[in-house]
C-alpha cells in the first residue's frame, strides 16, 4: 500500500463526513419557521405534555442552537457538540439524551441485522455459485432457482407480516414482537440470550430469506459470466481438482462484486430494518427511527441519519483498503488513479 493511496481515500471519507455533518447542520436552519418551537405547539395544542418542564426544554434547544448568534458561531457550537458525543435531547422522550436513546437502539440492530446479513450472505452467495457450476444436479438448479426469483421479488416486511401471521399469531410458536420478555434483564446470561435469540428468529429469518435470493441470484449472474474466461480453461487443463478450480479460480473472481454489495449492507446495518422492526415491534435504530418520525423528534431522527452515513463511508473506506488485496490485478497504484 502507498501513502498516497491511503492518504487520498482518507482524505476522501473525511470529506463525506464533513459534508455530512454541514449538511446536518444546515438542514433545520434553512427550513421556514422553527422545526422544535412547532413540535412543542402541537404538543400544547393538543392536551399532551413532554417529560420535563417546557422552558427547561427550550432553554437546552437555545443552548444548543446557539441562536441569536452569527450562523458560523453556531455552526463551531455544533462541531463542539458532536465532538464530546452531544446529539441534543429527544423532544418526545425529555430529557432523554439522543446519543442514549442510539446507543441504547444500535446493540439491538447490529445483533439482528448483522447476523442475518452475514448468513444471508454466506449461504446466499455459496448457494447461486453452485447454482452456475456445471457439476451441479440440474435438479439443484431447476428447484431453487424459481424459489430465489419468487424471494427475490418479495419485501422482507412482507415476509416478516407472513411469517407473524404463521407462527405468532395462527400457531403461537414465537412472541408477536419485542426483543425479550419484560421480566428477563437483558445480560450476558444465558436465560437472556436464549430469550432474545428466541424473539429475534421470525424478523430475523424473514431478513434472510430476503437476502439469500439477492445473494444467490447476484452471484450465479457472475459466475456465469467467467465460465468462459481464458483462467478457467487454463486451471481446468491443468487438471487442477475441482474444488479448488471452483473455490480460487471461479468463486474468488466472481465474489468481487459481492464484497462492495456486502460493504454497503454492512453499512446499512446501523440504520436497522425499519419496517421489519416496526412490524415485530423490535427494540433497534429502525425502530426507534419510526418513532422519531412520527413523533417528529427531530434531533433524534439527525442523530440517525448522520449515524447512516457515517457508517456508510466507513465500510466503503474499509472496503477501499480491502479490495486490492481480494483482487490480485488491482494494484493499490492502480487503484488510485
Amino acid at each position: 500500500m502507498t501513502w498516497g493511496y491511503a492518504l487520498n481515500r482518507i482524505g476522501t471519507f473525511l470529506l463525506v463526513v464533513v459534508v455530512a455533518i454541514t449538511i446536518n447542520f444546515l438542514v433545520p436552519r434553512l427550513a421556514p419557521g422553527d422545526p422544535v418551537t412547532q413540535r412543542l405547539e402541537a404538543t400544547g395544542s393538543s392536551g399532551t405534555t413532554v417529560g420535563g418542564d417546557f422552558r427547561e426544554l427550550v432553554k437546552a434547544y437555545e443552548e444548543k442552537f446557539g441562536y441569536g448568534k452569527p450562523l458560523w458561531e453556531q455552526y463551531l457550537l455544533y462541531w463542539n457538540d458532536l465532538l464530546h458525543g452531544n446529539l441534543g435531547f429527544s423532544i418526545a422522550k425529555y430529557p432523554a439524551r439522543t446519543i442514549d436513546i442510539i446507543s441504547s437502539a444500535l446493540p439491538w440492530t447490529i445483533g439482528l441485522l448483522g447476523v442475518s446479513t452475514l448468513i444471508g450472505f454466506v449461504v446466499g452467495t455459496l448457494s447461486g455459485a453452485l447454482l452456475a457450476w456445471p457439476g451441479t444436479s440440474k435438479i439443484f438448479s431447476r428447484v431453487l432457482i424459481p424459489i430465489f426469483v419468487v424471494f427475490s421479488s418479495v419485501p422482507y416486511y412482507l415476509l416478516g407480516l407472513l411469517l407473524l401471521f404463521a407462527f405468532s399469531l395462527n400457531y403461537q410458536f414465537f412472541p408477536g414482537g419485542g426483543g425479550i420478555d419484560m421480566f428477563i434483564e437483558p445480560g450476558w446470561n444465558f436465560t437472556a440470550i436464549v430469550n432474545i435469540l428466541y424473539h429475534a428468529f421470525l424478523p430475523a429469518l424473514s431478513i434472510v430469506l430476503a437476502s439469500i435470493a439477492f445473494w444467490a441470484l447476484g452471484m450465479r449472474g457472475m459466475m456465469v459470466t467467467i465460465q468462459g474466461e481464458d483462467f478457467m480453461t487454463l486451471a481446468q487443463a491443468k487438471g487442477l481438482s475441482k474444488p479448488r478450480v471452483f473455490f480460487r479460480y471461479g468463486m474468488r473472481n466472481a465474489f468481487l462484486p459481492q464484497a462492495t454489495h456486502l460493504a454497503l449492507a454492512l453499512g446499512h446495518v446501523v440504520s436497522g430494518a425499519v419496517l421489519v422492526e416496526v412490524i415485530f415491534r423490535y427494540p433497534g435504530i429502525g425502530y426507534s427511527l419510526y418513532e422519531a418520525i412520527t413523533g417528529k423528534d427531530y434531533f433524534v431522527i439527525q442523530g440517525i441519519l448522520l449515524l447512516l452515513i457515517l457508517s456508510i463511508a466507513f465500510a466503503m473506506l474499509i472496503m477501499d483498503f480491502v479490495y486490492p488485496l481480494l483482487d490480485p490485478r488491482v494494484s493499490y497504484g492502480s487503484a488510485q488513479r
